[in-house]
């Protein structure tokens, strides 16, 4: 067969992600502070664009109420949703990259929220917003706070003040203590014991002379510093070139128990001073708004007053369209109106599919926001990308970088997200409704009969929660509290102030 040049037709599918598309799909990620900053740099760009005179905001010359806010009723739950509160237009939902995991984080971010006045739309008032910081302590200020109740020795309180003023940012001593004793005229064994007092202060692992000193700190602290541990920690720099073998050997584990002392070592803090000497705390503006309906329900708004009211002014469009003389004036004209209609489409695509998705996750939350985090059930954004019709990545863009703020507080969106653990009924139970049992059973502990982590999971399992003794730990570590050792130390230290 001779072989020769020749011309094939061929039929193929593509999709083309054209600017407009792509800038569609970022908006969705924004939260409403950064979309005021995007439309602020589109009011410069397209002199079509303008800023209307009124709040709450209405987008384009008409938009419908359920543009702004959308109702969920209490009964019956599956119904949560009104047919045509919600537009059935199917928002942006093309990408399947950029999936967020399920998040499995800490509490939560909980605001207490008061002044300047928020509107919710249709006449309502939402909650109070308050832009308040504070100022972090500096590591030796918080240390230096302490001090004081570790003892009563004047001599000790000195050097161990002494020594704080010496540590570094980061948390470490870096002067040796013979020079300690040499510079101020004591005893070596004085130091010593000064410096123990600063390394029983929190947070664990400052005072440390090196980086395996801090973190067998933490984890004597922790309860974790076995023998096994010990050899492990006395060998970082094995660690650090990744020697997992030979660890292995030294250490006498298996590869299941290697694997945990390994996650265990990443989670202690290398340089635990750095927490403290921050600035000024950033506050956090919710974009949606949720409160309670007289009839038991829901009532879910965008936070209006942080995007500005943005129309298109056809008057003025009018007026240069009959002065534009030539081709290329009234192409650019017809350009700046076409991106300007498009920008108004694009923000109230995102508002239907903002108020979609937070519906949904109030409707499969409903009994947090009713009765509190014991109550938050395992979520996950595929379960709400599959009940609203949406895909995952759609779910995950909307859920980013975005805060409700209800009765109990200003909540990330990706909080609501957790995964489940097991539980007696079968149904599974939130990892931060595990959390919240766990913190309410330490809080409740008498200190003269302070939890152990073996109590607790036997405790836990009365409730229903079956979790092991690891899971425990790390659930009590995640919401910051300590682990019985360091608890008792804590509640000693209180009785003594």
């Amino acid at each position: 067969m001779a072989l020769g040049p020749r011309l094939d037709i061929r039929q193929t599918q593509s999709l083309v992600m054209t600017p407009q598309l792509q800038q569609a799909i970022k908006l969705l990620a924004l939260s409403n502070l950064e979309v005021e900053t995007f439309i602020g740099e589109a009011l410069e760009a397209n002199p079509l664009l303008d800023v209307g005179d009124s709040a709450p905001v209405e987008i384009g010359d008409a938009i419908p109420e359920e543009l702004r806010r959308t109702h969920l009723e209490s009964s019956p739950v599956d119904q949560l949703v009104s047919e045509g509160r919600v537009a059935e237009d199917r928002p942006l939902d093309i990408d399947a990259s950029a999936l967020d995991r399920d998040r499995d984080t800490g509490d939560g971010a909980r605001l207490e929220l008061s002044s300047a006045r928020e509107s919710t739309g249709s006449g309502g008032e939402g909650p109070d917003i308050d832009e308040h910081g504070h100022f972090d302590l500096t590591l030796a200020e918080h240390l230096h706070g302490q001090i004081g109740a570790t003892t009563s020795d004047q001599q000790l309180l000195f050097v161990a003040r002494w020594l704080i003023d010496q540590l570094d940012e980061a948390g470490y001593l870096r002067i040796g203590l013979g020079e300690v004793a040499e510079a101020l005229g004591l005893p070596a064994v004085v130091v010593e014991r000064a410096l123990g007092l600063v390394q029983s202060l929190d947070p664990t692992g400052v005072g440390a002379r090196n980086l395996a000193e801090c973190i067998a700190l933490q984890a004597k602290e922790a309860d974790r510093y076995d023998p096994c541990m010990a050899r492990l920690i006395a060998n970082l720099e094995l660690v650090a070139r990744g020697e997992i073998a030979r660890l292995k050997r030294l250490c006498q584990v298996d590869d299941e128990d290697f694997a945990d002392m390994l996650a265990e070592l990443r989670s202690y803090d290398p340089r635990p001073g750095l927490r403290f000497g921050g600035g000024a705390a950033e506050s956090v503006v919710p974009d949606i708004l949720i409160r309670s309906t007289a009839g038991g329900g829901w009532d879910i708004a965008i936070n209006q007053a942080t995007l500005p009211r943005l129309i298109v002014n056809r008057s003025y469009y009018v007026e240069m369209r009959g002065a534009c003389v030539g081709k290329e004036a009234k192409a650019w004209l017809g350009e700046k109106l076409a991106d300007a209609n498009w920008l108004l489409k694009a923000l109230d695509q995102r508002q239907k599919t903002i108020l979609k998705v937070a519906a949904e996750i109030v409707k499969q939350q409903d009994g947090f926001f009713r009765h509190g985090v014991a109550h938050l059930r395992p979520l996950t954004l595929r379960q709400v990308a599959e009940a609203i019709e949406m895909h995952e990545s759609t779910v995950s863009r909307v859920t980013s970088n975005k805060y409700l703020h209800c009765n109990r507080g200003t909540f990330e969106l990706k909080y609501f997200f957790t995964s489940g653990v097991g539980s007696s009924d079968g149904e599974g139970a939130s990892a931060e409704a595990v959390k919240a049992a766990i913190r309410t059973l330490i809080d409740a502990e008498d200190p003269k009969a302070i939890l152990s982590d073996d109590a607790l999971v036997d405790l836990l399992k009365a409730k229903g929660f079956d979790l092991a003794r690891r899971t425990v730990a790390k659930y009590r570590e995640a919401i910051g509290l300590g682990s019985s050792v360091q608890r008792r130390r804590q509640k000693a230290l209180a009785g003594v102030r």
